[in-house]
């Protein structure tokens, strides 16, 4: 049996805090199961709740610099960290092609960690932009779910994908969450004032 967690989690954008996590991690140890986080947000939220390099046989974490790094199409690095399970590493190692990383994806990835110091001005600059743009969608009467990342999830007084389909004829493309089972939810990307500004424009265009 296992567990699948992200951390912070898709598509609401909330993080856990790194004790609920370990706790979770005991209980797995406890019960003999495999707990697998996925980490793939956490740079854009709070590293410091990360439980990377957490030993435990029973913990499996996913990292990527996919998000946080803005990672073109077609170019993917991302890693894992087992903890201590040598079976579960010989399992992954009998599945994994011989070239899971080419030369260009690990040519990007030297000079994304390189420029990992910049991570903390980016977060500074999401916080402030994501609590504008969390303030105009509640000030319109929107529930919005509190968000540690670059995107809010947000319900809509109509069909998500009717809300898609205007705001694409507005040349702004957002994430319908039908696909999450959230019919009437909407997740936005946390982007800078001057776009932010334009996504609020246009959705007062739809909004009742």
């Amino acid at each position: 049996m296992a567990e699948f967690i992200c951390n912070p989690n898709n598509p609401t954008g909330s993080l856990l805090p790194r004790d609920t996590v370990l706790e979770k991690i005991r209980e797995h140890e406890d019960a003999g199961t495999q707990l697998f986080i996925d980490e793939a947000f956490i740079d854009l939220a709070d590293p410091a709740e990360s439980v990377t390099g957490v030993r435990s046989e029973h913990a499996f974490v996913l990292r990527s610099l996919t998000k946080a790094f803005a990672v073109p199409p077609g170019i993917r690095f991302g890693w894992g960290g087992v903890g201590g399970c040598p079976d579960l590493v010989a399992a992954i190692e009998a599945i994994r092609p011989p070239w899971s990383v080419n030369a260009y994806a690990e040519s990007y990835a030297h000079v994304a960690l390189d420029n990992a110091y910049q991570l903390q001005a980016s977060r500074n600059r999401i916080a402030e932009e994501r609590a504008f743009l969390a303030g105009a969608l509640e000030s319109r009467g929107l529930s919005v779910c509190p968000s540690a990342v670059n995107f809010l999830l947000f319900r809509t007084p109509a069909r998500a994908s009717d809300l898609k389909t205007h705001l694409l004829s507005h040349g702004i493309l957002v994430r319908d969450c039908a696909s999450f089972g959230l019919p009437e939810y909407v997740r936005i990307a946390v982007r800078t004032r001057d776009e932010n500004r334009i996504f609020l424009e246009a959705l007062d265009t739809c909004l009742p």
